[in-house]
């Protein structure tokens, strides 16, 4: 009975933590069949066969309740900085959460000192009693550790095997565990912290969807192209995508002047809806890249970490297939989201990474986006070949602490909001301003080249301005939304985007699209036409805009929300997730009617031999 009720007092603990709310935690607390008490009782078990482990009474404690505690503050912390709760896949970016610290102390020093003094003291207070417990309390007899063995390992075995979301369970369904992977929010609100986090363990593994055969994508309807073609002369392809760009005076009740992003705001070609807010650069990178959706794989995954580990079909695979040379472009660590594998898996020549590129000028804490703008533009004077080079920006990365730049050029007027917050928006400004006039200057040197070029750029989420959204009423909360009216989620999610051609100018009226149709209207531009990236696309595009793990937007009628819970399916979006599939974790059906650089073909190889036979870029 005292680990019985040493454990309520841990799970209510955890969800308090957790949730930031005493009512909430109450009230998960009241229905006596709700997944309150079964936490309870397992975590229970846990203690019992961990004291059995240990060899003495309620040692278990002291290894549980740090871990749980601890990771219960995280969640809650990431959930009021990114929106989203704690998954068991975000240990797979820990290291960028050390490598970002700094930044983070920066902005909140008196936090990032309580913090530090706050993990001292537990850490001492922790080793004090655990050695104090194993001095004071007397070893268990050999029976009675193999009799709390018997009973608990079973049960958690047991328990184990119930958290398979993908499979029914009559036992979960008595005990009122319901998986909501199609809303995490509320899978984590209604199951509790600890059980919606071994809920999503099973995420890392990608099951077929339903209806996926070798037939299935047989039946795909075939493109009227069964090859690329490219104009005469190859135009060269610049993509950039910058760091956290946004339209700050988006903020209701905020005045920036000058306008800190003119260039953008001329040459604008619509919107990108991004699948993330505040964060998760990699997972909007992914679907730019590739032309693939998040929308079909488990909430909360992280492509890059988890998935690519064997080539997948991207736009560099397509470049370099055709005698293109390409080049990733990021001023920071290679094993920042896991990049320097991903970027060879995708087929680009080269990564330039910090720890191979010359030292860029820094404005702030990091590197300017003027001096990779002129980075990008040496490489491409310095290439004879026709080339594609994607490119990530660094110097608007959050937080965005008060006078990270002491040259400010920008003047911000908001009445009735603080002035940390009225500073904050003052150094977005200033960051957003630098990358438009970065994306001009990458314009005006494109347009004295005899070359055919295109530049696309776009943010890859709205920036994590925090409680400056909240003071300005852009939003109620800190965070994005991730079901809400379809106005909402504009709003929150759509960052700017500008495709332009030296030759044609910039591409009018794309609208809103999702990252995965970036390589539709890139290459619409550039006057080439590819059986996947135009043609399977291009009449997925028709008919829709947008395509989120949440919602589906039609370029006609209502949006349509919780589409993948649904029994039918669209066709055309069926269709998308089957190929996704098929050419991730399938046996590439497709490859050779949607992806035919795949298959053995002949390149030009810059480094060796005027021709070279590539066998199987995806083997």
């Amino acid at each position: 009975m005292v680990t019985l009720a040493v454990s309520a007092i841990l799970v209510f603990a955890i969800e308090f933590i957790a949730r930031g709310s005493f009512v909430d935690t109450l009230n998960f607390f009241q229905q006596p069949f709700k997944p309150s008490w079964t936490t309870v009782a397992l975590f229970a078990l846990l203690l019992i066969g961990l004291d059995a482990l240990l060899g003495r009474p309620y040692n278990g404690l002291l290894v549980v309740a740090p871990i749980a505690l601890g990771l219960a503050f995280v969640g809650h912390q990431k959930s009021m900085y990114l929106g989203d709760p704690l998954y068991p896949t975000d240990f797979l970016y820990a290291r960028q959460i050390v490598e970002l610290m700094p930044l983070l102390v920066r902005e909140r020093p008196l936090a990032g000192i309580g913090i530090a003094a706050g993990l001292i003291v537990g850490v001492s207070l922790l080793v004090f009693a655990w050695r104090h417990w194993r001095r004071r309390v007397p070893v268990m007899t050999f029976w009675a550790r193999i009799s709390r063995l018997a009973i608990a390992l079973p049960a958690l075995a047991f328990f184990v095997s119930i958290m398979d979301y993908a499979t029914f369970s009559w036992t979960r369904d008595r005990l009122q565990i319901i998986p909501m992977m199609w809303d995490q929010k509320e899978n984590y609100a209604s199951n509790g912290f600890a059980i919606a986090f071994a809920l999503n363990v099973p995420m890392a593994k990608v099951k077929a969807p339903h209806g996926y055969s070798e037939k299935a994508i047989d039946a795909i309807a075939k493109p009227e192209k069964a090859a690329a073609v490219l104009p005469e002369e190859k135009p060269d392809v610049i993509i950039v995508m910058s760091e956290s760009f946004w339209d700050p005076k988006r903020l209701p009740g905020v005045n920036i002047t000058p306008d800190p992003i003119p260039s953008v705001r001329a040459a604008q070609s619509g919107h990108v809806f991004s699948p993330e807010f505040g964060g998760m650069t990699a997972n909007v990178e992914f679907e730019a890249l590739t032309g693939f959706s998040n929308a079909f794989l488990p909430a909360g995954s992280i492509p890059y970490q988890q998935y690519v580990r064997a080539p997948v079909p991207s736009l560099a695979t397509f470049f370099r297939s055709e005698g293109y040379e390409t080049k990733a472009i990021h001023p920071f660590g290679g094993w920042f989201w896991n990049r320097a594998p991903v970027y060879k898996a995708f087929g680009f020549d080269r990564f330039m990474s910090e720890e191979n590129m010359p030292a860029l000028e820094k404005r702030g804490p990091l590197a300017s986006d003027a001096a990779l703008t002129e980075e990008i533009i040496r490489e491409a004077d310095a290439t004879d070949h026709p080339f594609f080079f994607f490119a990530v920006s660094l110097q608007s990365h959050g937080p965005y602490e008060p006078n990270r730049y002491t040259d400010t050029t920008h003047k911000v007027e908001a009445p009735g909001i603080s002035q940390w917050a009225r500073d904050s928006t003052l150094t977005y400004a200033e960051g957003a301003s630098d990358a438009d006039r970065s994306l001009q200057r990458l314009m005006d040197w494109a347009s004295k080249r005899k070359r055919p070029t295109v530049i696309a750029f776009f943010g890859d989420h709205l920036p994590p301005l925090g409680p400056v959204y909240v003071e300005t009423g852009f939003m109620k909360e800190p965070v994005a939304k991730r079901k809400a009216p379809i106005d909402e989620m504009l709003a929150q999610h759509e960052t700017p985007l500008v495709v332009w051609s030296n030759r044609t100018g910039a591409a009018r009226d794309i609208g809103a699209i999702s990252p995965a149709f970036l390589p539709l209207h890139v290459l619409e531009t550039a006057g080439i036409s590819h059986p996947y990236y135009t043609g399977f696309l291009g009449d997925v595009r028709d008919r829709f805009r947008v395509v989120d793990r949440n919602m589906l937007m039609p370029t006609t009628g209502e949006s349509v929300f919780d589409w993948s819970r649904q029994k039918e399916i669209d066709p055309s979006i069926r269709d998308f997730r089957w190929l996704q599939y098929d050419m991730m974790f399938g046996k590439r059906r497709g490859a050779k009617q949607f992806f035919p650089e795949t298959i053995e073909k002949v390149v030009a190889n810059r480094s060796r031999s005027p021709l070279y036979l590539q066998p199987g870029v995806l083997g």
